[in-house]
């Protein structure tokens, strides 16, 4: 089969090296495996974490987020069978999607909305999955709750379907920040009711639209940046959910207000196969369905074309800079 991949991390992404297409083994499922032919692929800020920072020792494949026609099954699939359209994020420990084919844990998959083309579901999983988990497993926001929460960065991937659920399914007023007018526009498009400029101190963005504290903060960029701010800005007993990688982070400052900290990674429960593993498999299944319903919409960004190694580094030049809006997809090979 065809597939996009690296040999060697830290090469900038003009180098031909940085990504380059090879051919190898289509793979077979295991167990729980679905054998899927892709048709569609999304890019995503981890693909270009990756590449610059985890060495190899062999090719691999990056990529995660996936639309496709599974082919086959392992024995034990009990959720899905050949011929069915998936649509998935996979396992960070597995190949990626930049291939023709893919295998991925049925408990992980889910059915690709009808409602949507293979490259506007293909925007969806990874980012659906953190901003799910970020706001109802570790914030744990209840449905009609109220208060208000911050989400910074809220133009990109994982902001974009965060703003949605927060607008759409609990009753958080939600203020995102955006540094750009066409970013802010696109946060306000996606349910925000206010958007302030995080080039600026993020207090005094809240202060001219009447806000003095927020129960909830999802910092999905930049939080050593804004880590400061974030705190005075937290409501005694607020929450904090963290998604970027800042060299540091120093809980103490939190103490004072009896503030909680909390990591969301959309990879843990497959990495460690947990036993709510499956949960990921309901999560899209929901997604699906509000798409399908109407209530959310894709965050689809950017079409780049074909999957192809020149594609792919373009994609990855783009996220490099921070100027993605939405999701960056990629259709066919």
């Amino acid at each position: 089969m065809k597939a996009i991949v690296y040999s060697q991390n830290g090469l900038p992404v003009t180098s031909p090296q940085s990504l380059y297409e090879t051919e190898l083994p289509k793979p077979r499922p295991d167990a729980h495996d679905l054998l899927v032919k892709i048709s569609a692929i999304s890019v995503n800020p981890v693909d270009t974490k990756v590449r610059a920072g985890s060495p190899v020792t062999q090719p691999r494949i990056l990529g995660w987020d996936a639309v496709g026609i599974v082919e086959a099954i392992g024995e034990s699939v009990t959720l899905f069978r050949p011929g069915d359209k998936v649509y998935y994020a996979g396992s960070i420990v597995r190949p990626g999607s930049y291939a023709e084919y893919s295998l991925v844990d049925e408990r992980i998959a889910a059915h690709k909305p009808a409602s949507l083309s293979d490259v506007d579901a293909a925007a969806l999983p990874l980012t659906s999955l953190t901003a799910w988990e970020l706001l109802f497993d570790r914030l744990e926001v209840k449905e009609g709750h109220g208060d208000a929460i911050l989400i910074t960065g809220a133009g990109g991937g994982v902001g974009s379907v965060l703003t949605q659920l927060a607008s759409k399914l609990t009753g958080l007023r939600v203020i995102g920040t955006a540094s750009r007018a066409e970013t802010a526009e696109w946060v306000r498009e996606l349910g925000a009711h206010d958007v302030i400029d995080h080039s600026r101190p993020l207090l005094e963005g809240l202060r001219e639209i009447g806000v003095s504290s927020v129960r909830y903060v999802a910092s999905l960029t930049h939080t050593d940046k804004h880590y400061q701010q974030i705190v005075e800005a937290l409501a005694p007993q607020g929450r904090l959910a963290v998604i970027d990688d800042p060299e540091t982070l120093d809980a103490l400052p939190l103490k004072r207000k009896a503030a909680s900290l909390h990591w969301e990674l959309m990879f843990t429960r497959s990495l460690f196969q947990t036993p709510d593993m499956i949960r990921q498999n309901e999560i899209l299944e929901s997604v699906r369905r509000l798409i399908e319903d109407g209530t959310l919409r894709t965050t689809k960004g950017e079409h780049y074309g074909k999957i192809s190694a020149e594609n792919l580094r373009r994609a990855h030049a783009f996220i490099e800079s921070g100027r993605a809006r939405g999701k960056i997809v990629l259709e066919g090979f």
